[in-house]
């Protein structure tokens, strides 16, 4: 969840889309995709609304701080980790948005599935029941 509060602050520091032009410069580069970084941060709003934590989070982003503090990272990510840990649509929602600014996502697929974030052309076969070798 760290990164997410990272997306989430930078995304408060440098304002909603309808007032950003562009990216602005010297951000980092992951933070060119804002498309991107503002529906990761309306999710998150969505779900937690006016939490304590995200409030504390955008206040210190206006103040002009260049990163939230130990104690408001701390608990916005509780709030997130509770929130996904609750709703696993929600969790599930975050973990492709992280994704797609770049952040670390873990996949599973299990029981003949397939698991991707986008996917073309997929046929999935069964496996060979084990026995002699056919030739």
């Amino acid at each position: 969840m760290e990164r997410v509060v990272g997306y989430l602050f930078a995304g408060a520091a440098h304002g909603d889309a309808e007032r950003r032009a562009g990216p602005e410069p010297g951000l980092p580069r992951e933070l060119d995709r804002l498309p991107e970084l503002d529906r990761l941060c309306e999710l998150v709003r969505e779900r937690l609304g006016q939490d304590p934590a995200l409030r504390r989070a955008r206040e210190e982003a206006a103040a002009g701080r260049a990163e939230p503090t130990e104690r408001t990272r701390r608990r916005l990510a509780d709030a997130l980790e509770d929130a996904a840990e609750r709703d696993p649509a929600f969790a599930d929602a975050l973990r492709r948005a992280v994704a797609v600014l770049g952040g670390d996502v873990s996949l599973t697929a299990d029981h003949g599935s397939v698991a991707a974030l986008s996917m073309r052309d997929v046929t999935v076969h069964r496996p060979r029941q084990p026995g002699p070798e056919r030739g």
